[in-house]
């Protein structure tokens, strides 16, 4: 059975505090006198404190209790306010296909131990859809993202090479990132065209809402996050020979709902090809990226189905549009040296990579040191079954 994974964090986690004077929070009034008392015979401040340190899976249920809990849960102060109390939980998002071939989004409550599913996400195969539509023939294929759990032959044997897989399965190939308290999921594939739309689930009110759309239609492109704006980089478009990779990026404001073009990929190690044949017949491509330190770190591949040669990688810095060759260690040693999507995660202002098993050495979690420009194994599965054996940091 074919998946593939889309985390985000928790929106709560990408709310931002208000201005610094957030300790003279505006306090949520009740608009009306005559309305009732969030909590009878309790001050206002108190009253939203207690609500605000019930846990998120318990929300919907506070909703039903009355009309000023559904309106206070469903702003974003309560959120800010969640935040400043310590409060804050982050919760999975996962986007998975079922039996038949639907996608559908769940999410993993970790304080409940439980899974919940979303509302199914609008229909748009009516925006993107093409009666006249040829039966795809794809020139060369890309690797599942931004997560899978799938070998890459499982991938491309089942799912590309399924006729008109994709022209039934609408958000194939899409993307996601969270801010502002809600998930925001991008582009992929709806009739085996990419797509322009975006598509927002606000956690607060449960439901689904369209988004302004992206300037470029992509799928499989790469998402990241930093200060606060939603960066969409690379991934691929349909062109007459098959999939034709971007290198295009741009970047989402929730203030303005809108998006703008940021400098492109250089691609410079594909400017260094031995030959002009390998030149025309490998394409530069983003496997990858990490919002670190502030900065987006993109590792590449140049790439022909089958063939997969890492070419390091590199780093987009927001503040100044500009884009810089990745450490060598960095780039060349970003796990997984094989072909497939770079699994990675920023935690504690750390970067970890998953280096899944290949060889009879079992899967393994590694940590860069930027100090050294090195990558460090932290855990590591020698062989199925086996316990996983960690090693201590600070």
């Amino acid at each position: 059975m074919g998946i593939f994974l889309s985390s985000a964090r928790s929106p709560e986690h990408e709310t931002s505090i208000a201005n610094s004077d957030s300790t003279k929070r505006q306090r949520m009034s009740v608009e009306n006198e005559q309305q009732p008392a969030i909590i009878p015979g309790l001050p206002e401040e108190i009253a939203l404190q207690i609500l605000a340190r019930v846990t998120r899976g318990n929300h919907p249920l506070l909703r039903c209790v009355c009309k000023s809990w559904y309106r206070i849960l469903s702003t974003s102060e309560i959120f800010n306010l969640r935040k400043e109390l310590g409060v804050m939980e982050e919760w999975l998002y996962v986007l998975m296909k079922d039996e038949e071939d639907h996608l559908g989004w769940h999410v993993l409550d970790p304080v409940e131990g439980k899974w919940r599913k979303l509302p199914p996400m609008p229909e748009i195969a009516n925006i993107a859809k093409k009666t006249d539509a040829p039966e795809t023939s794809w020139g060369w294929r890309i690797p599942l993202g931004p997560l899978r759990m799938m070998r890459l032959t499982g991938l491309f044997g089942g799912w590309f090479q399924r006729k008109g897989f994709l022209d039934k399965t609408p958000f194939c190939g899409c993307s996601a990132g969270a801010i502002n308290g809600s998930l925001y999921v991008l582009g992929g594939f709806s009739w085996a065209s990419a797509m322009r739309a975006v598509w927002r689930y606000d956690s607060r009110t449960n439901t689904w809402a369209s988004s302004a759309g992206m300037e470029v239609a992509r799928a499989y492109c790469k998402t990241g996050v930093v200060d606060n704006k939603l960066y969409a980089i690379g991934g691929v478009d349909r062109g007459r020979g098959g999939l034709t990779p971007l290198q295009s990026a741009e970047v989402y404001d929730p203030e303005t709902d809108s998006w703008s073009q940021v400098a492109p990929m250089p691609f410079r190690r594909a400017q260094v090809i031995p030959t002009a044949f390998l030149a025309d017949m490998l394409k530069p491509i983003a496997t990858g990226m990490a919002s670190y330190n502030g900065k987006l770190c993109v590792p590449q591949s140049l790439y022909s189905w089958p063939f997969f040669v890492d070419v390091g990688g590199e780093i987009f810095d927001p503040a100044t549009d500009t884009w810089a060759e990745m450490p060598n260690g960095m780039g060349e040693d970003w796990p997984a040296r094989q072909a497939g999507t770079k699994l990675s995660v920023v935690v504690g202002g750390k970067l970890y990579a998953l280096d899944p098993t290949s060889s009879m050495d079992g899967s393994k979690i590694k940590v860069y040191d930027s100090e050294q420009d090195v990558w460090k194994v932290v855990l590591k599965k020698n062989a199925p079954g086996d316990e996983m054996v960690g090693a201590h940091f600070l």
